[in-house]
């Protein structure tokens, strides 16, 4: 008999991740049927974290290619630097006898730049796996940030005004339309939570990147959007808030 699977607390499950947002896509199939942009939302976002767990399987990969790419690249810009600075030397050396002191000056400027751009290039190569990683993971963050504001305007177009008895202009006289979305205190309620459990969700992708990197542009991005999602809940739990507050209590038995 095969063992459970223990789960860490060290480092956070993408696939953990993923079943979350399959369990919130089939609760939104089961409550809300009629409100496909929900769950077109939720589609997304597994889209995304199944990118990420896809990224993360093939990163050592990838990685390692990289890696091994840019230490070539480095013998290669080593050996050409060490040719050329052999055959400045040499040409010097034969002319040593009939050059002055002066003109020493532009074979030493020039050996000082060809050892500058080695460098230069060298460092280049030595940051390539570590740029070629950050690049990927900001431009899978700019996704859920602009996915974070698609779930937040979805939640904004549900205005619990239209199931109060007073939006601070008076009663609702009988016949009015108050909006075309109008939908039940139930409904409402669900839509509203459910975008708060998408924001929450979206978050923890986030994070499946900082699990990746610690890049500071990285893991600044990923606060960022942290703090941007919690923003974001905080205004929808207000509007759940709003709508609890004008429910009549329950009877006690």
């Amino acid at each position: 008999m095969a063992e459970p699977r223990l789960t860490s607390y060290e480092r956070l499950d993408g696939s953990e991740v993923r079943a979350v947002i399959s369990y919130l896509g089939e609760r939104i199939d089961t409550y809300l049927p009629r409100h496909p942009g929900l769950r077109a939302a939720t589609d997304q976002l597994g889209t995304i974290a199944d990118s990420l767990l896809d990224r993360r399987r093939r990163a050592p990969g990838q990685r390692a290619a990289l890696v091994w790419t840019s230490r070539a690249l480095i013998i290669v810009v080593l050996a050409v630097s060490l040719v050329a600075v052999v055959i400045a030397v040499r040409d010097a050396v034969d002319k040593v006898e009939s050059m002055a002191a002066f003109q020493w000056l532009p074979v030493v400027e020039s050996l000082i730049n060809d050892l500058v751009f080695a460098g230069i290039a060298i460092w280049f190569l030595l940051s390539l796996a570590d740029r070629v990683v950050r690049n990927d993971l900001i431009r899978r963050l700019h996704r859920l940030r602009s996915l974070a504001h698609i779930i937040d305007m979805h939640q904004m177009s549900k205005d619990p005004a239209a199931l109060l008895p007073d939006i601070g202009l008076g009663k609702i006289a009988a016949g009015d339309v108050v909006s075309p979305r109008t939908m039940s205190v139930r409904d409402y309620a669900l839509y509203l939570d459910y975008c708060s459990e998408l924001l929450s969700l979206t978050s923890k992708a986030a994070a499946l990147c900082a699990e990746e990197s610690t890049d500071a542009l990285v893991l600044d991005t990923v606060s960022e959007i942290e703090n941007l999602t919690t923003g974001m809940s905080r205004k929808i739990w207000q509007k759940i808030s709003l709508l609890r507050d004008e429910q009549p209590p329950t009877p006690r038995a």
